[in-house]
């Protein structure tokens, strides 16, 4: 890759018409960088090496355009953009380390863009994603929502922002994310096993979190959102701002919400009140040698840990067992007991020319604090202190003969200390590393893709507390193979072949102790062995013009899968209460299911979504079912745009209405109870405001959830077990103000 520089420039216009697209938007995601279109469909792009490209060309109601363009030959480039109501081509970059289309990745990939997060309704960016096909949340309330991806979650889930692995305590059922819903462009969710590109951990798949591009030379861009929702009273304000002066860029984004207790079709829930204030910022270069960003962030929370104490009456009663008053169930402040969470990163990603190729390397610290408050709300009872040192870099050489090879390595270092009053995992010191190699090639119809992997984990725990010290060392070789085949104009083919691996997370290796707002006793095992699976996975995707759809099937066998179960009902009694203990076990199992969707759209305007998920888990050596599968999961949703004129007021307004259903759970467990189906009824409507030009003003949306208001308990909330429902009858009204200055 040469290290010359150029500039590029062009229109971005419609295809059927002609006219000129204002607002599109024209990236290079390997550069991070972007522009917008102006009101004659014209952008420039600056500081761009002379190279091979490729470009993506995105605006809502467009298909996207991907197009690879050879800026040793040319610095203009002109892109016809057709209208769709299906965004299925979009560039990707979960799925490889080698950006591309997703029909041209063997893996199966959704994308959720900032308008669909924003939109949604939800309280956290997890919740925002449970439309997708093959995802679930165990939550605990509005406030903690972790996700589920073909029924793995935990540390079988990897969770990216700003290509970081996000490390917090996320073997804990009620540990969140700690990412700010607010600071994405957009998410993309990859379903199977990935640990050929982020080793241990990315058993289940990857969830990554997308920062914004910063916007071409001398351009300043931002928004302001704000959402008010009727059940819990949640108010979430959001700024945000970046720019380009010369190459130098920046970013600031912030975030404060604040909420009460939500309210089930029956009941306000005690004590389920949260807090958060989140803060970003970026600066860095965007030069003809590549680009060098160094970010920081910070998420801080406060959330009630809601216990279901109840008095003979059934209503809901304090620590001290005193009936709370309505003043308490909508109180914003935080009762006895509720966790505080502050998660810190530092970030610097960079990507630099070097030789015929490009070196990216992203290196992070990151600071965890997860305080248990129980007894007092200044002595956490249990106190975790996480520090991660975590560094990878990979090579992309220049293809030779249409072969794109990657060389990757990378390492992690982290340190765990307790500074509570108790403990229920020990503090340990743990050490990571791994490398791989790469390579995809593309001909006119078919892709091919393949790599491998080798990894070794160490972890040292230490004697403190109630528990001894051990070493446990790890290692596996993981691998993939791929291919995508565009069998005819409509139709196309993936399929994958993957090897995975997971090593036992230290609380499945030494918890010993009541869990706080778990209702359990945990009870780790030091000699349990590390998860390898090998998954098959295959996929048919349509895409006509009045109908898509797709059909993904799978098939997981995973050795050694842990799981916890309540053995013979076992109890143990805690300062005079029972508790039920949980041990850790494992056993060769498998998961397989299928995820359906169909899209028909017989208008430009309209479109009916329909999608179904199943999975099924079971262990093969006793010939039970895994626990905490998900519900097979229906949702069919109807949409209809009214584009209106451009130069009108309001130029946009859409309206849409579906429902959610989730059958029956009746394959469980042994110690797990059966969990009815139910259906919510969904719906949003919002419009987009114009000037005269052309020029977006501001965006509002109403977004309603479970507006029947139906009484439902889902078979992965947390709740389940204390009886309280699933959250009632939501109205989020919404607003978002974008500005701009273009040079």
């Amino acid at each position: 890759m040469a290290n010359s520089i150029t500039s590029i420039s062009g229109r971005v216009t419609d295809k059927q018409t002609g006219a000129p697209i204002q607002g599109a938007n024209v990236g290079i995601s390997s550069l991070k960088l972007g522009a917008t279109t102006n009101n004659n469909g014209e952008y420039t792009l600056t500081n761009v090496p002379k190279a091979k490209l490729l470009i993506d060309v995105s605006r809502m109601g467009y298909k996207t355009l991907t197009q690879l363009v050879d800026l040793t030959t040319t610095s203009t480039a002109d892109f016809q953009l057709e209208i769709s109501v299906i965004e299925a081509d979009e560039v990707v970059v979960t799925g490889s380390p080698i950006l591309g289309k997703n029909s041209k990745n063997s893996t199966t990939i959704e994308t959720v863009t900032k308008k669909d997060l924003t939109q949604s309704g939800a309280t956290n960016i997890i919740d925002a994603l449970k439309s997708v096909p093959g995802v679930s949340q165990i939550t605990t309330g509005g406030a903690i929502s972790k996700p589920v991806i073909r029924g793995m979650g935990y540390n079988r889930i990897v969770t990216l922002s700003n290509d970081v692995k996000q490390e917090g305590q996320q073997w804990g059922d009620e540990h969140g994310i700690e990412i700010d819903q607010y600071s994405a462009s957009k998410v993309e969710v990859l379903r199977g096993p990935a640990s050929l590109f982020y080793g241990s951990d990315a058993l289940g798949g990857v969830i990554n979190i997308i920062d914004p591009t910063v916007p071409a030379n001398g351009n300043f861009s931002g928004q302001f959102a704000s959402n008010y929702s009727t059940n819990n009273g949640l108010t979430a304000n959001n700024l945000q701002f970046q720019g380009n002066t010369n190459g130098i860029v920046y970013r600031l984004n912030g975030t404060y919400k604040n909420a009460m207790s939500f309210k089930t079709p029956t009941e306000r829930v005690y004590n389920s009140a949260f807090n958060e204030d989140d803060l970003s910022g970026m600066v860095g270069f965007n030069k003809s040698w590549g680009f060098a960003h160094l970010t920081y962030s910070r998420f801080n929370t406060k959330i009630g840990l809601t216990e279901g104490e109840r008095d003979n009456a059934g209503n809901f009663v304090d620590v001290d067992g005193n009936p709370v008053s309505e003043s308490d169930l909508k109180s914003r402040s935080m009762f006895l007991p509720f966790q505080h969470i502050t998660h810190q990163k530092l970030t610097l990603n960079s990507n630099v020319n070097l030789g015929k190729g490009f070196l990216k390397t992203t290196a992070s610290f990151q600071n965890n604090q997860r305080r248990e408050l129980e007894d007092s709300s200044t002595d956490p009872a249990t106190y975790f202190y996480l520090n991660t040192y975590s560094i990878d870099s990979k090579y992309y050489f220049e293809e030779i003969n249409g072969w794109a090879p990657v060389f990757g390595i990378s390492g992690t270092i982290q340190n765990n200390s307790n500074k509570g009053e108790e403990a229920l995992i020990p503090a340990y010191d743990m050490y990571t590393g791994g490398a791989f190699a790469y390579v995809k090639k593309a001909w006119n119809e078919f892709t091919l893709d393949a790599g491998i992997r080798y990894d070794a984990r160490k972890l040292n725990a230490k004697q403190e507390y109630q528990f001894n010290s051990f070493n446990n060392s790890f290692s596996n070789i993981s691998g993939s193979v791929g291919m995508t085949w565009q069998l005819a104009d409509k139709l196309g083919l993936k399929a994958n072949v993957g090897r995975g691996f997971r090593a036992p997370n230290i609380a499945e290796l030494s918890a010993d102790g009541v869990h706080e707002g778990t209702f359990r006793y945990e009870k780790g095992n030091v000699n349990l062995k590390q998860e390898t699976s090998l998954q098959f996975d295959a996929a048919l995707n349509w895409e006509g013009k009045y109908v898509s759809s797709s059909l993904n099937g799978y098939y997981n066998f995973i050795n050694d899968y842990i799981y916890y179960q309540n053995i013979n009902n076992e109890q143990i009694d805690v300062n005079g209460q029972l508790y039920p203990v949980y041990s850790y076990v494992q056993g060769n199992s498998a998961l397989r299911g299928l995820e359906f969707s169909l899209d028909i759209h017989p208008v430009d305007h309209l479109h009916f979504e329909n999608s179904i998920a199943y999975t099924r888990g079971t262990n093969n050596e006793t010939n039970t079912n895994l626990p905490f599968i998900p519900q097979a999961k229906l949702i069919n949703t109807v949409r209809y745009d009214f584009e209106g004129r451009k130069d009108a007021s309001i130029s946009k307004i859409f309206v849409s209405a579906g429902f959610e259903t989730s059958f029956k759970q009746a394959k469980v467990d042994p110690f797990e109870t059966t969990s009815n189906g139910y259906s919510v009824l969904n719906s949003t409507i919002g419009a987009t405001l114009r000037s005269a030009s052309g020029k977006e003003l501001l965006s509002l949306y109403v977004a309603g959830r479970n507006l029947t208001n139906t009484n439902y308990i889902d078979h992965l909330s947390r709740f389940k077990e204390i009886g309280i429902a699933g959250t009632a009858r939501t109205i989020t009204f919404g607003i978002s103000v974008p500005f701009s200055h273009q040079h």
